[in-house]
């Protein structure tokens, strides 16, 4: 009996494991995907985001491509789409094809010429025929013949899936996987996955904000701190440790400024797309740092250590200085779960960070050590016959 059991669950799972392969859905390349009445297509791209598949025939006699997209929708009611853009390399001027399951049964396909985030269903400007659509095994096949510039070798191709709100597609979501479904195709079958050169410019830019954040902000910042807190014990590092400071800071700041400019353009350049917990942060700490560097220009408001405003002084300048070390290494965690780097990347700053944070700790228990031994030595220093070279004897404190 045992023996049996065991053959039936092999079998079992043999089976099922067929059906998974059978199915579109859990394909794992284009090419194990099959088409009723043993339609084949020219070429065929496994998509980078989205579990999609795309199979296309070009005819360059009449400027054509003949396509059929599948992707899985995020639930059985969802819509997935594919889109010629003739003008861009993103959403705007996208002449889409969206397709899904009306609350009838039935498969809709319907266009969109994506002119505007107010999206409408429209007309494309591309001539488009031989629409249609089924639902298989949890994926959606849209089948389109569609029109393409003529002599093009190359365009550039939008896919995405959504809900579904009372029969008609409503806004996708804005993950990382949703964001980058762009790329260039060439019709000749020579396919490039990679985003068209518009969006690898793009890119360049994002990494290049991403990497002056991440030194100012997120490195230089915190070291300045941590030369003001533990170098200025030693006395043979004042007036040096102050400068080492400033000169921190204040780069930190130059840097900042300039990633900060660059988000602002990336912002501008994204309508429709907002990272808004990022781009508060990034502001407040733009703020807070021109706060802070107007008060080190401005060293003639400081009151001077033995004033009695002082110690409220020092309050005001390390609170607000803890706040833009706080704010600016948390905005460099948000930015990188937005731009998704390579792991290793991620992997780099907090180790950069954790080596910051044990010399810290290191140094904390160093001065402390220094301090207390300073103290102790002042309290059983005996009599020397002089206050600090004054010449001026006094007596001995018992």
């Amino acid at each position: 009996m045992a023996s049996l059991s065991q053959l039936a669950l092999v079998l079992g799972l043999s089976l099922w494991s067929l059906v998974l392969l059978a199915s579109p859905a859990y394909s794992l390349t284009c090419k194990s995907q099959t088409f009723k009445n043993n339609k084949l297509y020219s070429y065929c791209l496994d998509l980078p985001t989205l579990s999609s598949y795309l199979h296309w025939t070009y005819d360059s006699s009449n400027s054509s491509v003949s396509v059929a997209f599948i992707a899985a929708p995020p639930d059985s009611s969802g819509w997935v789409s594919w889109a010629l853009n003739p003008t861009g390399t993103g959403m705007l001027g996208a002449q889409a094809l969206v397709a899904f399951k009306h609350s009838n049964g039935s498969m809709v396909v319907e266009t969109y010429n994506i002119n505007s985030y107010d999206i409408k269903q429209s007309k494309l400007s591309l001539d488009v025929w031989d629409t249609s659509a089924e639902y298989t095994d949890g994926a959606i096949r849209l089948f389109a013949k569609m029109k393409v510039p003529e002599k093009s070798e190359t365009v550039n191709h939008v896919w995405q899936v959504g809900p579904i709100t009372d029969n008609s597609p409503a806004k996708h979501e804005m993950q990382t996987a949703n964001l980058n479904a762009k790329a260039s195709l060439k019709l000749t079958g020579q396919t490039d996955t990679s985003t068209p050169s518009g969006t690898d410019s793009r890119t360049k830019r994002k990494n290049i904000h991403g990497i002056l954040n991440a030194v100012s902000w997120g490195l230089m910042f915190p070291i300045g701190a941590i030369i003001a807190r533990y170098m200025r014990t030693f006395q043979s590092a004042d007036p040096a440790w102050f400068y080492l400071h400033v000169f921190c800071q204040v780069s930190a700041y130059a840097i900042g400024v300039a990633g900060w400019g660059t988000g602002i353009k990336l912002g501008s350049e994204s309508k429709g797309v907002q990272y808004t917990g990022h781009r508060n942060i990034g502001i407040a700490l733009f703020s807070l740092a021109t706060l802070q560097l107007l008060k080190i220009f401005a060293l003639f408001l400081r009151p001077k250590k033995e004033h009695k405003y002082r110690f409220y002084w020092n309050i005001y300048h390390h609170g607000l200085g803890y706040t833009i070390l706080v704010l600016g290494i948390l905005n460099v965690f948000k930015g990188l779960d937005i731009l998704v780097p390579e792991k290793k990347w991620k992997s780099a700053y907090i180790i950069a960070i954790a080596a910051l944070g044990v010399i810290a700790v290191l140094l904390e228990a160093i001065t402390w050590i220094v301090v207390v031994r300073r103290k102790s030595s002042k309290s059983t220093k005996p009599y020397d016959g002089f206050n600090n070279g004054q010449g001026r004897q006094q007596p001995l404190a018992i």
